[in-house]
């Protein structure tokens, strides 16, 4: 062992001890609490959509004459095919409810305040991509809502004033969705989209690297550790949280494989149009506005929330006794679980 050891050292002169000591930095002790540490659960969950997605490539087609039917025979022939592509499905959905859940703790517990306002950017861009992934992956099927999923998706990217005209174009790759439509979502969502929340996640991290976690304290907590090491001890924890999310994700695919609709028709416009579930809140928004005043409104809370830290700072100033943010937060967290509702029930 003492010779392998001599002979690996050689060819790859590296101090893992040195760098065992630069990754083992201590862990605020709250984030063994597992709902504060909802960061290295969206990476799991990313590297699981990685690992599925490229299995699926294997078998998937992205041309419309044939989108619909390789999707179909990955569920129904290619074996455990439907068991992938619902793995797929659920954790994608798993990915953004813990980037959404993660997103509000940061928020409501102040960590994107200075110095780690560029963390917060960082952290509602990879929210963004990741919507944005999750909508491209659902045009990706085929089908009759996904199709016309990405048909009032391309509308509304029309609605932006201005360069709304080139940008829809660029989107459908013509003056209507079709096979260059499919194509360009296709290569947004294997090759763009993970490509750019691949490096959002390592800017994300090397920001808390540089800036450490914002330590949180707690009433009744005295006889809790301040801090703890990433290794073994907080690198523990994310593996035992990795096994359940694995252990549910099976038991919801099994239970609720991922289905698929009637093939995508061009000619036929369905009764009923509906994004996925995340985008309810802008579809109802839509639906209470006109189509560029919900596109402005929506472009408006996403700049907003990126600057927020400089708005919570500004009023921080004007309010130094009220934590204004939070009230703030809780109406924007209200609004959206409310159109989601709404929107689901009608």
């Amino acid at each position: 062992m003492k010779r392998l050891q001599e002979w690996l050292h050689t060819r790859v002169p590296i101090d893992f001890d040195r760098v065992r000591d630069l990754t083992n930095e201590p862990i605020p002790g709250h984030l063994k609490r597992w709902w504060f540490a909802l960061g290295g659960t969206a990476a799991y969950l990313f590297i699981l959509q990685l690992v599925t997605g490229v299995l699926l490539l294997f078998f998937y087609v992205p041309e419309p004459g044939h989108a619909y039917d390789s999707v179909a025979r990955i569920t129904r022939e290619v074996p455990f095919g439907w068991w992938l592509r619902s793995l797929h499905k659920w954790s994608a959905t798993g990915m953004i409810v813990a980037v959404c859940l993660h997103t509000m703790r940061v928020y409501f517990t102040g960590a994107y305040r200075q110095p780690r306002e560029l963390t917060w950017v960082v952290g509602c861009l990879l929210l963004f991509t990741t919507l944005a992934a999750g909508l491209s992956g659902y045009s990706l099927v085929y089908e009759q809502l996904s199709y016309w999923g990405a048909t009032v998706t391309s509308n509304l990217v029309a609605a932006v004033p201005g360069i709304g005209h080139f940008l829809a174009r660029l989107v459908r790759g013509g003056d209507t969705v079709g096979a260059a439509t499919l194509t360009r979502f296709f290569v947004a969502h294997i090759a763009i989209l993970p490509g750019l929340i691949g490096l959002l996640v390592v800017a994300h991290v090397i920001l808390i690297r540089v800036h450490g976690v914002s330590e949180l304290k707690f009433k009744n907590s005295d006889s809790e550790p301040r801090v703890y090491p990433f290794i073994p001890d907080h690198l523990l924890i994310e593996v035992s949280i990795a096994l359940v999310l694995m252990t549910l994700l099976n038991v919801v695919a099994v239970l609720h494989p991922a289905g698929l609709g009637e093939r995508a028709d061009p000619r036929t416009t369905p009764e009923h149009i509906r994004p996925e579930w995340y985008f309810y809140f802008a579809f109802r928004w839509l639906k209470l506005t006109s189509l560029r005043s919900g596109v402005l409104g929506t472009a408006v809370a996403a700049v907003v929330m990126l600057a927020w830290p400089a708005i919570d700072a500004q009023l921080r100033r004007l309010y130094p006794k009220r934590e204004v943010s939070v009230a703030f937060g809780v109406a924007a967290v209200v609004v959206v679980v409310v159109l989601t509702i709404w929107e689901a029930l009608a």
